[in-house]
């Protein structure tokens, strides 16, 4: 049975503040400076943080409940603050070096990332010189540190995708989000010239995949690390997917009740098309929401039992968020199409959920065309394909 979640009582009382942000946020193209500092007065930002510097070492359903919550009031505040949390569990897999630099002065911080690798870096003695132009770091403007990927060469004439995690005084954010969907979240290139990394900011990923990473074992009483990060970091993407479809549910609803039909005056919200697109609407993120919280449920429970997932397991659960997407836009496309002309205009909150559902289905981790061959791959006993990550 899932324990009380005081947090998601705290984050109730924010909500009507942040969705009156929404605008806001889509003019500035970044997360309103109010609402994070909103949710960090209620400690969200410390969710995946290790408890020895305060944080409060979460449960995967708990958080994804606050997220999807915060995702109907505002998806792009959701996207970035969701990433800001996670990126805490990757940072508590990296060594206890590296996280005293970042959380011993100060426990508030938090990082953004850029973790494609397309970092540049050259050997040098005790650590690497990375450059690179990083892009897709999202609420990269309230991040002290950035997790950044590049590949470095091994002893065995390969190389290793590997994370560098570098200060906010190592890199330059570069204001170049001009968006259609999530246009308020913020996520800008971030510019990085010959800086020094040190080996002890820097960590495989495979490493991390696998519990062999420098953190890893630094916590024997968590119930969070001893798992992956890559089902952590992902999680928020098909979250906030579940938020936006849930508010449009509400928010369809609300509008179509008393809509009139300009022509013949038809009462819109009476008809037959619109209760049917609704009711399906409503069972398809349903379905999406149940789907989810036993993913989000198993993540749980391996945790629990310091017990790595099986090859499968990690294909369903890097699969499973991709499928509840298409599910989430599906339902949110079926609604949008019945909403009338008044749904395009700027000022309408439908056409804002519209464009965000489909920036949450445009991620790498949730292209159903990749993750669909990712599955079918394991499901038939096939290797799998290094294109697909």
């Amino acid at each position: 049975m899932q324990q009380p979640n005081p947090l998601l009582e705290d984050l109730k009382a924010l909500l009507p503040t942040i969705a009156a942000n929404a605008t806001q946020a889509e003019k500035d193209r970044k997360v309103p400076e109010q609402n994070i500092a909103l949710l960090k007065s209620i400690g969200l930002h410390r969710a995946f943080q290790p408890r020895v510097y305060g944080g409060l070492e979460m449960s995967l359903p708990a958080f994804c409940d606050c997220i999807a919550l915060l995702a109907g009031a505002c998806a792009s505040t959701a996207w970035a603050m969701s990433l800001l949390c996670t990126h805490s569990h990757q940072l508590a897999m990296f060594s206890k070096q590296m996280q005293d630099e970042l959380w011993l002065e100060n426990p508030d911080a938090t990082a953004s990332s850029s973790i494609a690798p397309f970092g540049k870096v050259e050997e040098v003695e005790g650590g690497v010189l990375f450059s690179g132009q990083m892009g897709w770091s999202s609420g990269s403007d309230h991040a002290e540190w950035a997790i950044m990927g590049c590949r470095r060469h091994n002893t065995e004439g390969g190389q290793d995708y590997c994370f560098a995690v570098l200060p906010r005084s190592d890199y330059q954010i570069l204001d170049d989000w001009f968006a259609l969907g999530m246009r308020g979240s913020g996520t800008k290139t971030l510019s990085v010239d010959n800086v020094f990394v040190p080996n002890h900011r820097i960590q495989k990923a495979k490493d991390m995949m696998e519990g062999k990473s420098a953190g890893f074992g630094l916590y024997p009483d968590s119930k969070i690390y001893y798992t992956p990060y890559r089902p952590y970091f992902a999680s928020g993407f098909s979250t906030v997917s579940l938020g936006v479809a849930e508010r449009m549910l509400e928010a369809f609803r609300d509008k179509t009740r008393n809509r009139v039909r300009a022509y013949t005056g038809a009462q819109v919200g009476a008809a037959t098309p619109a209760l049917m697109r609704l009711a399906e609407s409503t069972h398809q993120v349903a379905a999406a929401r149940a789907f989810l919280e036993k993913t989000w449920q198993e993540h749980a429970e391996h945790g629990e039992r310091h017990v790595y997932p099986s090859k499968d397991t990690l294909a369903f659960w890097r699969t499973n968020q991709a499928y509840a997407v298409k599910m989430c836009i599906q339902a949110v496309d079926r609604l949008f199409e019945a909403a009338g002309g008044g749904a395009w205009m700027e000022n309408n909150e439908l056409q804002r959920l519209w464009r965000d559902a489909h920036m949450t289905g445009a991620h790498a981790y949730t292209d159903y065309d990749v993750c669909a061959q990712i599955l079918g791959r394991e499901l038939m006993g096939l290797e799998p394909d290094p294109t697909m990550v």
